[in-house]
């Protein structure tokens, strides 16, 4: 900041024509002085206003983009909005509950024959099955067990390299899992035993249960 006490000083001590002069030095210097504060409280200003969006990026990116760190079972994130999935395969029966499954975009793009992309997300949502009055499973007119409340949710989901996370002698493919309650909170289970029931399938089924019969049914919706 100019010392207005030295302006003061030389103004009452010059000429007219050199007091003015001096005076405009210093008021153009002072000019100056106040154009970079003010852009530098610009870019302050604009980079507080962009670390927000900088930072919702980031956390859009999958576990992979963000760092070298690969996701393991257990940490993939919800996906909340999977009932607008295309349909990998509905109304499964099973003795005590009744299983739909889902698939985003990206694995529906996929080819049969072909393993599904990285990016492929499988979703596998359990309900419970209605029982009646007299605690008998309720069956609809094709003898089939009726929907009750979604008891949780298993998911699936690919990427490139994610396999090496996996427990040794357990490798799916870069396919890893995880599962949640209905309200979408972390649900604590063995993922090994889902290993172990995808493992047999093999890299010609891309270790993903009814893998035929999707693309079968899929064929036949068009």
């Amino acid at each position: 900041m100019i010392n207005r006490s030295i302006i003061h000083d030389i103004t009452h001590r010059t000429p007219g024509s050199t007091r003015l002069a001096f005076t405009n030095i210093f008021l153009y210097l002072e000019k100056m002085r106040r154009l970079q504060v003010m852009k530098k409280l610009m870019a302050t200003s604009l980079l507080s206003m962009l670390i927000p969006f900088i930072g919702c990026s980031s956390m859009s990116m999958t576990p992979s983009a963000q760092s070298d760190d690969m996701p393991k079972d257990g940490e993939l994130m919800f996906p909340k909005d999977y009932n607008t999935f295309p349909t990998f395969l509905k109304g499964i029966q099973k003795p005590d509950a009744v299983r739909d499954l889902y698939i985003n975009q990206t694995g529906a793009n996929a080819s049969q024959g072909m393993p599904f992309a990285d990016g492929s997300i499988l979703v596998m949502a359990i309900y419970n099955a209605e029982k009646d009055m007299n605690g008998e499973f309720a069956k609809d007119a094709q003898d089939n067990l009726v929907k009750d409340h979604l008891a949780k949710v298993f998911v699936m989901q690919k990427g490139k390299g994610w396999g090496k996370q996996a427990p040794m002698g357990l490798k799916n493919g870069d396919w890893i899992y995880s599962a949640f309650k209905a309200n979408g909170e972390r649900l604590d289970v063995d993922y090994k035993a889902c290993r172990d029931c995808h493992l047999p399938l093999g890299q010609s089924k891309d270790y993903v249960h009814r893998y035929d019969e999707y693309f079968e049914k899929r064929g036949h919706a068009y």
